[in-house]
């Protein structure tokens, strides 16, 4: 089982999109895949069109001593795409970490039994520098880090590459550019300068209408508009994303 977190400590970067995106692809190329909704906003759980609920004590129930993930896991809309939903209580997810005397590495030790029932796990973070961030970084072997074509996104990988480079285990660090505007030089400019890096994946994910059009169709962009140009980027990136996570 390969463990991918979806995260980045800034927000608004598609994070959300690139996890559930990449999951249906996934899904389609015959893996078995969970998603781990672990934002309190709690948007792939709708976008996944599955209830924001968490069985039994919320968050503090869902890594208690005596947990097991399994009994909080959805079917979803996409045929063998499974989910582990977000609610509200995961807003107060760090507090329940730090309480278990095993803050950093409670989501990785839960996530061992689900060992053999799926080959990928997308875990999708919460923005922002978290104990529920640390604890996906050590539970993953990517950290994959969507990256828009900006000076503060950019900034932000740097900070990310000095934040996973302390930790041990260590996950790969690999950015991918997002929400490319062709129309804008200055993105472009950046947006080749990344493409330069040998962290930063090369497939690029176009800010596109199909994306934004997630949320009312309530889908990943395969679901209703199979043939756009970002269905097309989801596909080409979960190909170098699934090179990576298996040679």
């Amino acid at each position: 089982m390969k463990v991918v977190a979806s995260g980045s400590i800034k927000g608004g970067v598609g994070k959300t999109a690139s996890a559930v995106n990449l999951a249906a692809e996934a899904t389609r190329s015959g893996a078995r895949v969970l998603v781990w909704d672990l934002d309190p906003q709690g948007s792939a759980t709708y976008l996944l069109r599955v209830e924001h609920r968490l069985a039994g004590r919320g968050a503090r129930g869902l890594i208690a001593a005596d947990a097991t993930l399994a009994r909080h896991v959805r079917a979803t809309m996409v045929t063998g795409l499974h989910l582990l939903p977000s609610d509200r209580s995961l807003r107060f997810l760090d507090l329940h970490l730090d309480a278990t005397g095993d803050r950093h590495r409670r989501l990785a030790e839960l996530l061992q039994p689900l060992h053999d029932a799926y080959d990928v796990v997308i875990l999708d973070c919460p923005a922002g520098a978290s104990l529920a961030f640390e604890g996906a970084l050590r539970a993953s072997d990517v950290l994959l880090v969507p990256v828009i074509p900006s000076t503060l996104a950019v900034v932000t990988l740097a900070q990310l590459e000095d934040l996973v480079a302390g930790r041990k285990p260590r996950p790969e660090l690999l950015g991918h550019v997002s929400m490319l505007d062709r129309r804008k030089p200055l993105q472009r400019e950046i947006a080749d300068a990344l493409l330069d890096r040998p962290d930063m994946l090369r497939t690029v994910v176009p800010n596109s209408t199909a994306i934004e059009g997630m949320g009312p169709e309530r889908g990943p962009v395969t679901a209703f508009a199979p043939n756009s140009v970002a269905a097309r980027a989801y596909r080409a990136l979960w190909g170098e994303l699934a090179d990576r996570l298996w040679g």
